[in-house]
């Protein structure tokens, strides 16, 4: 079977319009409004040593910690979670602590809580895996992820931003 000169282009037209509506879709996913974000932890700080040194070790962050920049109280105020991935070059991850599912589902603003290297709510009783970008697991409702921000290590420091 050949295919004609006007059939490749309407052929990649229809790709190109396919992969534009999947990335589209992946955005929908970040159900949690989006706030300014920009802020550094130091890992000199005492409060954030076992961040630095412990890999799978997570902090969390509260609207009392705004002496370290913008949004580290999160949507709601419900806080930001820092994780250590233990991956190579000091790679960490940072989640707005807002249940998703309790978000989409109920309009309800509630914070998740740790357990391990996971996210638990303690209404729908989703579990979000950490290490994973706070992916939800098999227990509980939810199937968006927990809302990822930007992080950078820099020396002895991580910077967490958004795109706003």
């Amino acid at each position: 079977m050949h295919m004609s000169g006007s059939n490749v282009k309407i052929f990649f037209i229809i790709t190109t319009a396919l992969l534009l509506t999947m990335s589209c879709d992946r955005e929908k996913n970040e159900v949690i409004p989006d706030i300014t974000i920009d802020f550094t932890i130091s890992f000199s700080d005492p409060e954030f040593f076992d961040l630095y040194y412990s890999p799978g070790t997570s902090a969390l962050l509260s609207s009392s910690h705004r002496h370290l920049g913008l949004g580290t109280g999160g949507y709601d105020g419900n806080g930001i979670i820092i994780y250590n991935t233990g991956l190579q070059d000091f790679e960490y991850s940072a989640y707005d602590r807002t249940c998703p599912h309790c978000f989409v589902e109920n309009s309800l603003s509630i914070a998740v809580n740790i357990d391990g290297i996971e996210a638990v709510c303690p209404i729908c009783n989703t579990h979000y895996l950490l290490p994973s970008y706070g992916t939800p697991t098999a227990v509980g409702p939810s199937k968006y992820p927990l809302k990822n921000y930007r992080t950078a290590f820099t020396g002895y420091s991580v910077r967490v931003w958004n795109k706003r």
